[in-house]
C-alpha cells in the first residue's frame, strides 16, 4: 500500500470507472474502466463485478479510496441483506404512476417541505411505493433500500457492518429533510407500507471503514456530488453534466423551494446544496441522430457545426427515452419546422444540437430561478466533447462556458474525497485544466430557437 495515492471510483450508467491520483498533486497514475449491462433493471452485482474487475476493489495499492455512482437507482435488500429482486434505475420509468400518488395523498406542499422535491418515477420513495403496489410479496421482504454508491461502498468493506451514506445521496431519495439532514422513517413507511432501515449518513471526510488489505474507504457520495467535489465548485457556480442523462446544477448556501417541482433540492457532500434539474435525455440523442444518418459522432459534429445557425427552421424536442424534465413519462421526441431547405443531413444534425441545447438552457433558466445569480458555468460529461453543442449551450445562455478537459470528473471528485478523508483536510491540488467557449458575436437567431422550443416542447407530452 502507497501512502502517497489515492483512488476515486464511479459507478455510472454505463460503466466503472477507476483513476489512482497522486496525493500531494492530484496527478493521474492509473485509470481503468470497465462496462455495464444495458437495461433500466439490472442485478446490483453486475455493478460489483465491474468494480472488482476494473482493480476498484484493492485500487493499486491506494491508501485511501471513496466510490461515487449513479443517482437514484434503487437496491432492494432483505434481512439477510440479499436482493430482493433486480435494482431500478433512475431512468425506469415505471414508477411515475406510482409518483403520482404519493404526492396525491400527501400534497405537493408537503412534499417540498418534507424532501425538498415532488416524487417522480426516478426517486427512491416511489420505487418503493411501486412496488408495494405491483409486487407486494417483494416489497414485503424489504428491510432497507441503498443507492450504488450505498451498496458499493459496503460490498467494499466485505458487507461487514451497517451500510453507510453521504447527504449527497441521501437527499436523492425522496425520504431526507433538507431542514432536519434526517431520513423521514414516515415517508418510507408511508410509501412502502412498513418499515425499513436507513443508512448512516457519514459526514464528508467520514471514515466508512477499511478492505481486508487495509485501504481506507471513505463515504463516498453521489455522482453529481462528486463532479461539483472535482471542480471545487463555489456558491454559485452551475454543473452541466451531458451523459446517458442530462442535468444542470448549482451550488448554493440553502435549499430552493420550487413549486414547479422542477428543481430538487439536492445536498453538496461538503455543505450546503446543489439544486438540480435532472433529465432523461442527454448524449444519447446525438447517438440516435447519427445513427439515423448513418454517420459517427465526429461527423455529426461536423454537420451540426456547418448547419444554418437556426437549422433553417428546424428543431428536435429531444424526449426520445420519454422524461421526467418536464414530469411526462409518456413523453416523445419530435422533429418539427421541417422544410424542404431543412432537408439536409447539416439541418437536421444541428436540429438535434439545438433541441438539446435547448432543453439544457430551460434547465438552467428553472434552476437560477430559484437558486442563485448564476456565477461560473461549468460543461462536463461525454456529450461536452461535441465542440458544436459546447457552442451551442454558451450561445443560447449568451454567457462564457467552461469546458473541463479532464474527462472523468466524478472518479476524479470521489478521489479527491478519499484524500480529504485520508489527511482531514481538502487537498491542495490546483484547478483541473479547462477551455473557455465565448459566446458567438451573432446571436440574432437565438430568440427565435428558444421560443419555438418552448412551442414545440409541450406538443410531445401525452
Amino acid at each position: 500500500m502507497s501512502p502517497t495515492l489515492v483512488a476515486g471510483v464511479d459507478s455510472s450508467t454505463q460503466q466503472t470507472k477507476l483513476v489512482v491520483l497522486d496525493l500531494a498533486c492530484g496527478d493521474l497514475v492509473h485509470s481503468s474502466a470497465l462496462p455495464h449491462p444495458d437495461g433500466t433493471e439490472l442485478d446490483p452485482t453486475h455493478w460489483w463485478y465491474a468494480l472488482h474487475g476494473s482493480g476498484s476493489a484493492e485500487p493499486h495499492g491506494a491508501a485511501a479510496m471513496s466510490i461515487a455512482a449513479q443517482q437514484h437507482t434503487t437496491i432492494f435488500l432483505d434481512a439477510d441483506g440479499k436482493s430482493v429482486r433486480p435494482a431500478l434505475l433512475w431512468n425506469d420509468l415505471r414508477a411515475a404512476e406510482s409518483a403520482r400518488h404519493l404526492r396525491e395523498e400527501l400534497g405537493d406542499s408537503t412534499w417540498l417541505e418534507a424532501a425538498g422535491l415532488l416524487p417522480d418515477s426516478a426517486h427512491a420513495v416511489s420505487k418503493l411505493r411501486w412496488l408495494a403496489e405491483h409486487e407486494p410479496a417483494n416489497a414485503a421482504r424489504i428491510t432497507s433500500a441503498l443507492l450504488p454508491h450505498d451498496w458499493l461502498t459496503w460490498c467494499a468493506l466485505g458487507r461487514r457492518g451497517a451500510p453507510v451514506t453521504d447527504r449527497s445521496d441521501a437527499s436523492a431519495t425522496g425520504y431526507w429533510s433538507p431542514q432536519t439532514e434526517q431520513f423521514r422513517a414516515d415517508l418510507v413507511a408511508h410509501a412502502l407500507g412498513h418499515d425499513a432501515e436507513a443508512p448512516t449518513v457519514l459526514p464528508l471526510a467520514g471514515i466508512a471503514g477499511e478492505t481486508s488489505t487495509g485501504t481506507l474507504v471513505a463515504s463516498g457520495c453521489g455522482d453529481n456530488g462528486a463532479t461539483h467535489l472535482a471542480l471545487d465548485t463555489a456558491p454559485s457556480d452551475v454543473v452541466i453534466s451531458i451523459g446517458t442523462s442530462a442535468t444542470v446544477s448549482m451550488r448554493t448556501l440553502h435549499p430552493v423551494h420550487d413549486p414547479t417541482g422542477t428543481v430538487d433540492t439536492m445536498a453538496d457532500p461538503r455543505s450546503g446544496f446543489i439544486p438540480i434539474v435532472a433529465m432523461l435525455n442527454g448524449a444519447r440523442v446525438m447517438l440516435a441522430t447519427a445513427r439515423m444518418l448513418g454517420v459517427g459522432l465526429e461527423r455529426l459534429d461536423d454537420l451540426a457545426g456547418s448547419g444554418a445557425p437556426d437549422a433553417n427552421g428546424a428543431l428536435l424536442v429531444p424526449h426520445l427515452d420519454g422524461e421526467r424534465n418536464p414530469l411526462a413519462d409518456a413523453s416523445a421526441g419530435m422533429l418539427v419546422g421541417l422544410s424542404r431547405r431543412a432537408m439536409t443531413p447539416a439541418d437536421i444534425a444541428r436540429a438535434t444540437v439545438l433541441g438539446l441545447g435547448c432543453a439544457i438552457s430551460e434547465a438552467f433558466d428553472a434552476v437560477a430561478r430559484v437558486g442563485m445569480p448564476p456565477g461560473r458555468i461549468f460543461l462536463v460529461g461525454g456529450g461536452s466533447k461535441s465542440a458544436c453543442l459546447r457552442q451551442v449551450i454558451a450561445d443560447l445562455l449568451g454567457r462564457p462556458v467552461q469546458w473541463p478537459t479532464h474527462r472523468e470528473h466524478a472518479a476524479y471528485g470521489a478521489a479527491r474525497q478519499a484524500a480529504w478523508a485520508l489527511t482531514g483536510s481538502a487537498p491542495d491540488w490546483p484547478p483541473l485544466p479547462s477551455l473557455t467557449v465565448q459566446p458567438s458575436t451573432d446571436l440574432g437567431w437565438v430568440g427565435g430557437v428558444r421560443e419555438r422550443y418552448r412551442t414545440a416542447a409541450p406538443l410531445g407530452i401525452s
